[in-house]
C-alpha cells in the first residue's frame, strides 16, 4: 500500500499531463514565442526551486534540443530569459538550430523569473505529497496563497505582466519576433495575460518542461 501511495505521489509531480500550447502565429506581425526551461535536477527530485538555481539534467537538455528543431526556422530577433542559469541554458539550445537567433545575446529580465517559494526552496514537494496532498496543492496551485517570505502566483502575474506592457510596444515599433524561456509560474502570468485567463485556469494550467511553445501575434 505504501508503495502505491509513493507511486501515485510521484505520478502527481511528474508533468504527466499537460495543456496544450496556444500557436497564434501571423505572417507579417510581431510574434512572442515563449517556452518554459527544460528538466532540471531539482524537478527531478521532486524539489522546491523557486529561485534557486538548479542545473539542467541530461533530459532538460534534450527537451530543449526538441524545442530547437521546432524554433530553427522561426524569424527571431530578440532573446529574453529569466536570470536563472535553467532558463538561460534552456534558451541557448532552443536556439541552438536557428541560423541567425543563435548568434543574438540573450538578455535578461527579473521579472520572468521563477515564484520564489520562500522557506519552502529546497524542500521536498514528495514529502509534502505524502503527508498532505491538500497542503501541497493549496502551496501550488493556489492563485493567491503566499508562503512565507515567498510569493504568491498574483505576484508573478503581476510582474510579467509589467514585462508584457513594456515589450510589446517594442516588438509593435520596431518590427521585432521575440522569443522568451520562463518558468512554470511565470509562463502562467503570460498565459493569463495573452489568454484573459480566470484566477483558477491560471493557477492550474500545467507546461511541459522544455520541448514546446507557446506563440502570439501582438
Amino acid at each position: 500500500m505504501e508503495g502505491k501511495k509513493v507511486d501515485k505521489a510521484v505520478s502527481i509531480l511528474s508533468y504527466k499531463h499537460t495543456d496544450t500550447l496556444p500557436k497564434i502565429e501571423k505572417p507579417g506581425r510581431p510574434i512572442i514565442y515563449i517556452f518554459r526551461h527544460g528538466q532540471t535536477e531539482d524537478n527531478a527530485n521532486f524539489v522546491f526551486s523557486g529561485w534557486r538555481d538548479s542545473p539542467l539534467t541530461e533530459k532538460g537538455r534534450e527537451q530543449a534540443l526538441e524545442l530547437a528543431e521546432k524554433l530553427k526556422d522561426k524569424k527571431i530577433d530578440m532573446l529574453i530569459s529569466s536570470p536563472q542559469i535553467r532558463a538561460v541554458d534552456t534558451m541557448k539550445i532552443a536556439v541552438s538550430l536557428n541560423k541567425k537567433a543563435k548568434s543574438l545575446e540573450i538578455n535578461t529580465d527579473e521579472r520572468i523569473k521563477e515564484r520564489s517559494y520562500g522557506i519552502l526552496q529546497g524542500k521536498s514537494k514528495l514529502e509534502i505529497q505524502l503527508e498532505n496532498p491538500q497542503l501541497l496543492k493549496m502551496i501550488r496551485r493556489s492563485f493567491e496563497y503566499k508562503p512565507e517570505n515567498g510569493e504568491s502566483i498574483k505576484m508573478v502575474c503581476e510582474r510579467v505582466r509589467s514585462f508584457c506592457e513594456e515589450i510589446i510596444p517594442l516588438m509593435i515599433e520596431h518590427k521585432l519576433n521575440v522569443a522568451v524561456s520562463c518558468h512554470g509560474n511565470s509562463i502562467r502570468g503570460f498565459r493569463r495575460y495573452f489568454e484573459n485567463l480566470s484566477d483558477e485556469e491560471t493557477a492550474t494550467i500545467e507546461t511541459p518542461l522544455g520541448k514546446d511553445y507557446a506563440a502570439y501575434t501582438v
